[in-house]
This record gives C-alpha cells, structure tokens and sequence, in this order.
C-alpha cells in the first residue's frame, strides 16, 4: 500500500507599501513642482466667480483641473503595472523606436490617466459626495453645489491615487487604514482631505461674508490642502507614516 503526499507552495508574501517616487527626468521633476502652482493658480482665477455663482463656476473648472490632473500623472508619475523593461525585439525584426516610442506613450501613460479620472469621477464623487452629507452638507436643497464640491475633491485626492495604485483591493484598504509611507501623491490626497475639512470651520462663524456661503470655503480648503500635502509629502515627510497610539 502506498501512500501519497501532497505538497502546497506557500502563499507568495505580499510586498510592503513603498513610496512612490517622481520619474528620473528633469521634465517630471520641473512640472511635479510646478503643478500645486498651476492648480492654485486656477483656482484663485476662478474665485470671484465662485462666490457669485458657485454651480456654473465650479463645473467650468472641472474641466481645466481634468487636464492639469491627466498632465500631472502622465509626465511626473509610474502607471501601476508599469514597466521600465524594455519590449521584447523578436529576431529579424527591425525596431521602430518611433513607433515604439508613441505606442508605449499611449498605452503606459494617457490610457491609465484617462481611465483613472474615470473612475475617480464615476466612483470617487459619489462617495465623496456622500461622505460630505454625512459631514453635514445639505441633504435636501443644494445638491448640484454638494455634488461639485465632491467632484473637485474627487480629482485632486484620487486621480494619482488610482494612476499608481489601480484598483488593488488590498492596497486601496491600507490607503483606507492611512498605512501607507508618505510621498507625494498620498501626501496631496491627506492635504485635500483635511483642507476641505478644515474649510468647513468658518461656515458657521456669524461674520456674515460672502464667501462664507456654502461649499466655498470648502473646495478653496480641499485646493490649499492639496498643494500644502503634495510639497510636504514629496519633500519634508517624504517616507514617514502615519502612527495612531
């Protein structure tokens, strides 16, 4: 009688968060510390007009910031998934590093950064939509000016997010947990956040102002927080995390 055993590969140890790191090019690097400018710049252009009338002015922005979002992750940081390796040549074959070139442009940087404003628009501002309600934004009246509001957030916290991390389920908790070391892109999603709620202080103060007026207090501290986090991660706390006693 013979017997027989069964022999099982151990699960494969899953890699430890990292930092995320700007490309090695000068390009990267100059835009990375040009973009809170340009953001910010944006939005004090717009502001005046925001206060008026926030419906209008906030969905003319949405698109300007799209762009300035889509040209952030596209030239300053890795896809997920991306590869440095470069295309295998098969013999005989000759190399058209043109060709080559444009193709892995399109499908290793504006695909990924198109289809994570996707999915930051379609799943991120509902959900941030909802935790302002939770929050106290108003659930009956106002609900294009809450959904704006969300929408801004939205794109500023989880558009590089979702470039460089995809939809990993398991990295996406520990963003949830706050587990990951501090870098840039982490840093200006924790900035946006704790800028739109810090904007929320002055709603209920009585100084009677315009621009006490709902959400704008709230998106002018998500694009404050943005830029403060994304410097602060990338150059200051760059590595550290976050540690709760």
């Amino acid at each position: 009688m013979s017997s027989t055993t069964t022999v099982t590969k151990p699960p494969k140890a899953r890699l430890a968060a990292s930092t995320i790191d700007i490309l090695n090019n000068d390009t990267a690097h100059i835009y990375s510390h040009i973009h809170p400018i340009l953001v910010l710049s944006l939005y004090a252009f717009q502001f005046k007009s925001i206060v008026a009338d926030p419906v209008p002015a906030l969905l003319n922005t949405l698109i300007p910031l799209s762009i300035l979002q889509i040209a952030y992750v596209s030239i300053c940081l890795p896809a997920t998934g991306a590869s440095s390796a470069p295309p295998v040549v098969k013999p005989g074959v000759k190399k058209k590093p043109g060709a080559s070139k444009l193709e892995s442009s399109i499908q290793g940087k504006i695909v990924p950064a198109f289809l994570s404003l996707l999915l930051s628009t379609v799943a991120g501002t509902p959900l941030a939509g909802i935790t302002l309600i939770l929050f106290g934004a108003p659930l009956t009246t106002h609900f294009p000016h809450t959904f704006l509001c969300a929408a801004h957030i939205s794109l500023l916290a989880s558009v590089p997010l979702i470039y460089v991390h995809g939809v990993d389920r398991e990295r996406w908790r520990e963003i949830v947990g706050l587990l990951p070391p501090i870098d840039e892109v982490f840093g200006a999603a924790l900035g946006t956040l704790m800028g739109a709620w810090l904007g929320a202080v002055p709603i209920p103060l009585d100084w009677d102002r315009e621009w006490q007026k709902w959400p704008v207090t709230i998106v002018t501290g998500a694009y404050i927080g943005f830029a403060v986090g994304k410097l602060a991660g990338g150059l200051l706390l760059k590595g550290r995390k976050i540690i709760f006693n």
